[in-house]
C-alpha cells in the first residue's frame, strides 16, 4: 500500500487534483465502475467519457482531464498507460524467482548466470549460455549453441535453436535436409511469449536484439536477424534470412518473405503478406502489402 504523495516520487506528472494523502492497495480497470477508496485506474484520451463511472480512489488521466469529483484523485500526465503500468509495478512488484526446477535437464557443459530462473521440464542441450536474471518457461527447449543474454524472459512451450526449414532437391528429385550448423543469439531484456519458435542459422546466427519483445505464437526462421526494440505480434511469421531493422512494428498474423529488408521504424499491418523490402519508417498493409503512408521526408 502506498499514498499519492508516494508515488509521485516515482513518475512523471504534471497536476494532480484531490487527496495526495490517499492510500492506495489496489488497481482495477476503468470498467469496473464501483471502484474503492482505494483504488487507482487510468484512462485514455479516446475513453474519457467512461471516467465519469470513477466516483472513488484515483485516477491516472491526460492532462486535458476535468476533475468530475471531489471524491476521486486525478493524476495528470503525458502517457497515462505508460504511467499507470508504473504505478502498477510498485504496487506489486515482481519478485525473481532464483530456481533451477529439479525436472529442468541441463547438458554438462551449460553456462548459467547467477539468479536465473528455470522452470520444470526445460531442456538446455549442450554448449548454451544463460545470461543473469533470465527466466526461462515450463517445458521450452533451448537447443545446442543458444546464447541468451541477460534480463531476458522466454515462455514456456518454445523451442528456441531448432532446425530451420531449409531443403534442397537432389538428384532424385528427393528433397535433402540442409545441414545447419548455426545457432540462435538472444540479446539481453528480450522477452518471447510461449509457444514460440526460432530457429537457428544455416551459416552464423539468428539473431534477436535487445529489448525485443516477441509475442505467443510465433515463427522465427533460420538467419533471421531483428534490430533493436522491435516489436513481433502473435501468429507473426518471419522468413530465412529476413532482416528487420530497429523500432519496427510487426502486426498480429504478418508475414513476410525470405531474404528481405525491413527497414528502421516500419509498421507491418495486422494479417500483411510483404513480398517486398520495406523502407525506413513506411507503414504497410495488406495482401501483398502496399506502402499506406510514408513518414520519412524526401522519400517519393
Amino acid at each position: 500500500m502506498l499514498s499519492i504523495d508516494e508515488i509521485l516520487n516515482y513518475i512523471d506528472y504534471q497536476f494532480v487534483e484531490g487527496d495526495k494523502g490517499r492510500l492506495i492497495s489496489e488497481v482495477l480497470p476503468l470498467q469496473a465502475l464501483e471502484h474503492s477508496t482505494q483504488s487507482i485506474t487510468w484512462v485514455s484520451e479516446k475513453n474519457l467519457q467512461q471516467l465519469d463511472g470513477v466516483r472513488n480512489g484515483a485516477v491516472v488521466c491526460p492532462v486535458s482531464t476535468p476533475a468530475l469529483y471531489d471524491t476521486v484523485t486525478y493524476i495528470k500526465v503525458q502517457n497515462p498507460r505508460l504511467v499507470f503500468s508504473k504505478i502498477h509495478k510498485l504496487l506489486f512488484p515482481v519478485e525473481q524467482r532464483q530456481m533451477i526446477a529439479s525436472s529442468a535437464v541441463l547438458a554438462k557443459h551449460v553456462t548459467i548466470g547467477k539468479d536465473v530462473c528455470i522452470e520444470h521440464h526445460v531442456v538446455i542441450e549442450e554448449g548454451c549460455e544463460i545470461g543473469e536474471h533470465t527466466v526461462i518457461g515450463a517445458n521450452t527447449v533451448i537447443r545446442a549453441g543458444t546464447k541468451i543474454g541477460n534480463h531476458a524472459m522466454i515462455g514456456c512451450n518454445c523451442s528456441i535453436g531448432g532446425l530451420g526449414f531449409g531443403y534442397e532437391l537432389n538428384e532424385q528429385g528427393v528433397y535433402e535436409r540442409i545441414k545447419h550448423t548455426g545457432n540462435v543469439v538472444i540479446g539481453d531484456y528480450v522477452e518471447i511469449g510461449s509457444n514460440t519458435c526460432i530457429d537457428r542459422a544455416v551459416l552464423g546466427s539468428t539473431h534477436i536484439s535487445d529489448h525485443c519483445k516477441i509475442d505467443n505464437l510465433v515463427h522465427i526462421a533460420h538467419g533471421v536477424r531483428i534490430g533493436r526494440n522491435s516489436v513481433i505480434i502473435a501468429n507473426s511469421m518471419i522468413a530465412g534470412s529476413t532482416v528487420i531493422g530497429a523500432n519496427v512494428w510487426v502486426a498480429p498474423s504478418a508475414s513476410v518473405l525470405n531474404k528481405l529488408t525491413i527497414a528502421d521504424d516500419a509498421i507491418l499491418g495486422m494479417g500483411a503478406v510483404i513480398i517486398r523490402n520495406v523502407e525506413e519508417g513506411d507503414v504497410v498493409a495488406g495482401n501483398p502489402g502496399k506502402v499506406l503512408k510514408k513518414t520519412k521526408p524526401g522519400k517519393e
